[in-house]
């Protein structure tokens, strides 16, 4: 992941000195210092988290049932229909 040469903020944390020991060593590890250690690693956590969170997981059972509705989608019912008569008279109509 790419990281701006060009810091513009400043993030505090509090560590319990184990917790400290084991950032400096594993910044240590990698050649890096503690404090670009901890912006990476944070961005990483950050990262995996937007992505967990816009990723959709589905069981297999649940993926089939999707490709099933899919493949074969039921007929539309009264209320989809008056709701496409709506969308075409609001939306593309105007």
């Amino acid at each position: 992941m790419p990281q701006s040469s060009t810091r513009t903020a400043r993030v505090e944390a509090r560590l319990s000195p184990e917790a400290l020991a084991i950032v400096k060593r594993a910044a240590e590890l990698q050649g890096r210092s503690v404090s670009d250690f901890v912006v990476s690693a944070a961005q990483e956590a950050a990262q995996r988290t937007i992505e967990d969170a816009q990723v959709l997981r589905l069981a297999v059972e649940d993926q089939q049932a999707l490709a099933a509705a899919l493949l074969n989608p039921p007929e539309p019912n009264d209320a989809l229909r008056r709701a496409a008569v709506a969308h075409r008279r609001l939306v593309i109509s105007s």
